[in-house]
């Protein structure tokens, strides 16, 4: 095995807007282990015991859950994550906030999670001491867990000039501070040159490496389609030709996969093929050969003639008469995931949550 092959990607489940089921996080263990990924990481934005009302615990409903699906992927020899995200808690003066966080780092733990991600995305950022903030409460949360891999991601995790625009100016010496600072075994998430972005270049990585003094954890937002624009289309290509890039700049690789958990899959495929194939890997064909493997042949078809309908011009810029067609060619594929899920679509099951800021 080459060099190329160490990276072993996984999936966060990290977006807004209509999450999956607890079956569609079940189902996701058998098709990562057989697909090449090696972890899954729970961390949707719709439950506010993560987020907003993290010092309140789980409902007992939702933690037994929790451990059926630790379980679940623990047979399939896939790690199991928990992504907590303390809203703010960095601007909360109280002096209780610690023995909050440990309270709540006691919880996660009786899930016993091979992964603890503490994230501190999609939250203010404008405060001075914000980096040495972070840095304590990564460091106390590393202390007290028993997760054996700690993830933090920053409050500006890219380059990107919205994330100042949305969640205010950035401190300075932000990033260097933190790099300077945080435990060199705690990874650090990074989403590229943009929130989402397209392709990740050699000289962008490395200036990220050396500003942060570590490869960083690469949290990729494609094909997540939770944004104002990105939620009326369905991002089903393979993964770019950068993907195959990477494996020399990156201490991980995290998907964050669409709204919808089938047609993810189709994207999803390609990712550990990248890694695989290096310079020969072949992005148009690897999207093909996905959704014949995925998908029978009749439908693996309609969604290679489709792609450029429901992937560039999106439910923005299909007419009536446009979307009427599409959901009768589906609707012959009586109860295939993969087709519902395009016609849910279609039928604007999918709404926007404009609880997405950075789009």
């Amino acid at each position: 095995m080459n060099n190329h092959s160490t990276v072993r990607p996984g999936v966060i489940e990290g977006f807004f807007g209509r999450s999956w089921s607890w079956q569609n996080r079940k189902d996701y263990a058998e098709f990562l282990a057989s697909s090449g990924y090696g972890y899954y990481i729970y961390a949707p934005k719709s439950d506010a015991h993560l987020r907003k009302h993290w010092r309140t615990p789980w409902p007992k409903a939702t933690l037994a859950e929790l451990h059926k699906l630790r379980d679940h992927y623990r047979q399939q020899q896939v790690a199991f994550g928990l992504g907590l995200s303390p809203y703010e808690i960095y601007l909360d003066s109280s002096a209780d906030k610690y023995a909050q966080l440990r309270k709540k780092i006691d919880e996660t733990n009786r899930l016993q999670p091979d992964i603890l991600c503490l994230l501190f995305d999609d939250m203010r950022g404008d405060f001075p001491q914000l980096a040495q903030a972070q840095r304590n409460l990564i460091h106390f949360t590393a202390e007290h867990s028993n997760a054996r891999q700690i993830i933090f991601c920053p409050t500006y995790y890219s380059f990107d000039p919205v994330l100042e625009k949305v969640f205010g100016n950035r401190p300075t010496d932000y990033w260097e501070a933190l790099g300077r600072d945080i435990d060199p075994h705690i990874d650090i998430f990074w989403t590229g040159p943009k929130v989402c972005s397209e392709e990740y270049t050699r000289t962008h990585l490395q200036d990220v490496n050396s500003l942060l003094r570590r490869k960083v954890f690469l949290w990729d937002n494609y094909p997540v389609n939770d944004g104002a624009v990105k939620s009326k289309l369905l991002q089903l290509r393979a993964f770019g030709h950068t993907h195959s890039q990477l494996a020399e700049l990156v201490s991980g690789h995290a998907v964050n996969p669409m709204n919808q958990p089938w047609l993810s899959r189709l994207p999803l495929l390609t990712l550990p093929r990248a890694y695989r194939e290096n310079q020969n890997y072949n992005p148009d064909q690897a999207f093909i050969d996905s959704c014949y493997q995925l998908c029978e042949a009749p439908l693996a078809r309609c969604l290679i003639e489709d792609i450029g309908l429901l992937q560039n011009n999106g439910l923005d810029k299909l007419d009536p008469e446009q979307r009427k067609t599409l959901r009768g060619k589906y609707a012959v594929f009586d109860n295939n995931p993969y087709a519902r899920e395009i016609i849910d679509w279609l039928n604007d099951e999918y709404q926007f949550d404009p609880s997405c800021l950075t789009e």
